[in-house]
């Protein structure tokens, strides 16, 4: 007597079994009726969900997509595994069975593909991650760069709009601040630009070097 699973079904832990058995004059026997057209039909369905399963990994965008393949994927990959099993050891007590070894062939190439596919799935959903994991770095230092500029940017006006609105006030200031203004003036905004040019240097440069 062989007792099978169905394909399982994602989140449910409950499994259908199937009951094959052979009577004393060789004839075997399922649900179905005689023969075994139902375990060719169970492992015909194996095979679909398998295949369903690679086609959505290979256009598969997100990584939710990803995470329900592998909540299926792992238990197809145990109930290929038993379903092999029994049937190899059916085979041994039966070896001149050629219908049986067949089935058991077959339910070793369906083992193979889910394993395959388990595999395809973990690393799919490994370059999601390292995907994301690159994005987030590159846009932290997008960040920092801009911070950086907008820190230097706020540094150069700040004198400035210091110094013009200390002009702007009813103080007395020392002569050769008020003579010398325009010259302060224009000497703030040469360094403050030659700063942002070597910054902006540093940075284009240090970017080049990484792409």
């Amino acid at each position: 007597m062989l007792v099978l699973h169905n394909v399982p079904e994602p989140g449910v832990p409950e499994r259908k079994a199937l009951f094959f058995w052979r009577d004393p004059h060789g004839t075997w026997h399922g649900a179905d009726g005689v023969g075994l057209g139902g375990l060719e039909e169970l492992l015909q369905s194996y095979a679909r969900a398998i295949d369903v399963h690679e086609t959505v990994v290979d256009d598969a965008d997100t990584a939710q997509e990803i995470f329900a393949i592998l909540r299926h994927s792992g238990p197809l990959v145990r109930s290929t595994r038993n379903l092999h099993l029994a049937l190899m050891d059916a085979s041994s007590h039966r070896p001149k069975d050629r219908e049986l070894r067949g089935m058991k062939d077959r339910a070793q190439e369906n083992e193979r593909a889910a394993e395959l596919l388990h595999a395809d799935a973990h690393m799919a959903l490994e370059f999601f991650r390292a995907e994301q994991a690159e994005e987030h770095t590159r846009n932290g230092e997008r960040l920092a760069k801009l911070g950086f500029r907008l820190n230097l940017m706020a540094g150069f006006f700040l004198p400035l709009v210091a110094l013009g609105g200390l002009m702007g006030m009813n103080v007395n200031l020392p002569t050769f601040v008020k003579d010398a203004f325009w010259s302060i003036f224009f000497f703030g905004i040469f360094f403050g630009g030659m700063a942002l040019l070597l910054v902006g240097y540093r940075t284009g440069g240090k970017s080049s070097d990484k792409t």
